[in-house]
């Protein structure tokens, strides 16, 4: 395995340090790992390579073929840095099905390569929680919409957008809550009764009397009650007061919003109207609490995600981007060919990036990293058209790659693997696009497969603020450490500030309900068999053995642990 530190994720997420565990495995006297697949060491001493003839015979039974290390020791964390806060539970994946792979993320585990590791949550340094975007449900927010419109001038006019280019925000920006304040600000407004419109209109004409002291009276109360929450979208008789911005800062929500001089005369004619002919006009209105205004036209209506990454270009457009999809396989011939250049991206988003040394960012560590998968390509008709398993999204901009998303299709989500791009196009977000994109593929996908809905985002850690961004992707939900059930997102946090380490289920009566209960009808692979646990248990004579699938089966689970076979020495 490369080191740790070689083989960060997405903004800083590390390779896991319990990774480190495949080279605790024993080694022959030429220094080889003792792991099927690897070297092993012959009865005679020497080491030769041990082919696994019995493969096709597995298969047949069982795609997932597993070798499990137990989770001694801590390592340095990629995160926080600490040198020894690092502990996770690990195992090599020979094969693994989408459907294994998708049961294990759903039990907080990831692969790195071919390594698949889950932390060890209340005793490491950084807890890692399984995070996931309801992408069905996802609005992109205005920071959002401003990474995709930035991107479409750069596409259509060459333009460059000056100022913020981090590739992540670490907070909402202070334009997305004005915003929601407007919106209620407005609904309210037009939600007004033809009382409060009198009055609205005295007060445009006198700009004294009791109505403007009812204001003030009216501002008075609102200020007392700030913690009432806004952008519910339900009718609120308190609204926040804000302060007084400095000149040349923007409006002052303090005070209500300017009138058009069009719609005061509109609103002047529609009173007068009511006052001509009280008992049928004003009537009618009060009985079908018609709005004093139309609604907007569709046209005016917020541009879908879809709208605003697949809007139109001109046809003398400065570039083109095109998004290409690549299963990770050196027999698909894109892939192939696209994979020096694809290499050579990687090692620069490293090295500028990361600050990676040259030896750390090797073709070898590359390969082994984002080429390598598990994951066995499945193709059912029920399926989406690209089938499942490991693929890699290329951005091609111009004719050349400026970044790459690797991603897993599994049957009920897409999960985000790693990312990396062209530093010299930072200006451009990628890292924000990008995932703006891969939610949009997901969408794309459940057209064709209805169960496959979400987006995971790999791990979210509260703790690391490089990492917290995932969370402004919503509506999304974080996994249970204990119960393995979602919890949505904004019901965690609380918790969150309090404990690095938390059980989001509120039922203290709640138990994991896919937790082994049969450890004794566990598949094991031992001697080129295949036989439950319970009659390989029979065979042995180590006292830890015991111990270490007992502990492998309460972390996969009991419907893993039956269809996965666990490699025995």
């Amino acid at each position: 395995m490369a080191r740790a530190a070689s083989a960060r994720r997405r903004c800083g997420e590390s390779r896991p340090a319990g990774a480190g565990a495949a080279s605790r495995a024993p080694r022959g006297r030429c220094g080889a790992r003792c792991i099927v697949g690897w070297r092993r060491r012959s009865s005679a001493g020497p080491c030769r390579v041990w082919r696994v003839e019995a493969m096709a015979s597995w298969v047949a039974l069982s795609s997932s073929v597993v070798e499990y290390f137990e989770g001694e020791d801590f390592y340095r964390c990629g995160y926080c840095k600490n040198e020894s806060g690092s502990r996770s539970n690990g195992m090599w994946a020979h094969s693994m099905t989408v459907q294994d792979y998708q049961d294990l993320i759903d039990r907080g585990w990831r692969r790195s390569g071919k390594y698949v590791y889950k932390p060890v949550m209340n005793q490491t340094c950084c807890p890692q929680y399984t995070i996931r975007c309801r992408s069905l449900q996802f609005q992109p927010s205005k920071s959002h919409k401003k990474v995709l419109k930035k991107m479409l001038k750069f596409l259509a006019k060459g333009e460059i957008s000056k100022g913020n280019c981090e590739d992540e925000p670490m907070e909402p920006t202070m334009e997305d809550v004005v915003a929601g304040d407007v919106a209620l600000i407005n609904k309210l407004d037009i939600q007004c009764d033809l009382r409060t419109l009198q009055e609205s209109l005295e007060s445009e004409e006198k700009k004294k009397g009791r109505s403007a002291k009812k204001a003030e009276s009216n501002e008075l109360i609102q200020s007392q009650h700030p913690e009432e929450k806004l952008g519910s979208g339900e009718p609120s008789h308190s609204v926040e007061v804000h302060t007084v911005p400095k000149p040349g800062k923007g409006a002052d929500l303090s005070k209500p919003p300017c009138r058009k001089a069009k719609e005061i005369r509109k609103e002047r004619k529609r009173l007068k109207l009511m006052q001509q002919n009280p008992a049928g006009e004003l009537e009618g209105f009060q009985a079908h609490r018609e709005p004093l205004f139309p609604p907007k036209a569709k046209s005016n209506q917020p541009k879908s995600l879809e709208d605003l990454i697949f809007e139109s270009l001109p046809e003398n457009a400065s570039h083109k981007l095109e998004v290409r999809l690549v299963p990770v396989s050196f027999e698909d011939p894109e892939f192939k060919s696209s994979f020096s250049q694809s290499f050579s991206l990687y090692v620069k988003y490293q090295m500028a990036i990361h600050q990676d040394p040259p030896d750390e960012c090797g073709k070898t560590e590359f390969t082994r990293f984002l080429c390598s998968s598990p994951l066995e390509a499945e193709n059912p008709p029920n399926g989406p058209d690209c089938g499942y398993g490991s693929f890699h999204q290329q951005y091609w901009l111009d004719g050349k790659i400026i970044a790459v998303g690797v991603i897993d299709i599994l049957p009920h989500c897409v999960s985000s693997v790693y990312f990396y791009y062209d530093p010299d196009y930072s200006f451009l977000s990628l890292g924000v696009y990008s995932a703006l994109r891969e939610i949009t593929f997901t969408r794309q996908l459940h057209e064709k497969t209805p169960q496959l809905s979400y987006y995971y985002m790999g791990f979210y850690i509260h703790s690391c603020p490089k990492m917290k961004y995932k969370g402004h992707y919503r509506p999304s939900d974080l996994l249970c450490p204990e119960t393995y059930v979602w919890v949505p997102i904004e019901q965690c946090l609380s918790s969150l500030e309090n404990s690095k380490y938390c059980r989001f289920n509120q039922d203290p009566e709640a138990v994991d309900e896919g937790r082994s209960k049969e450890p004794d009808r566990l598949q094991v692979f031992h001697k080129k068999a295949i036989m439950p646990y319970g009659v390989y248990k029979k065979q042995q004579k180590d006292p830890s053995e015991e111990a270490i699938v007992l502990q492998y089966a309460s972390l996969v689970g009991q419907a893993c642990s039956e269809r996965m076979l666990l490699f025995r020495n």
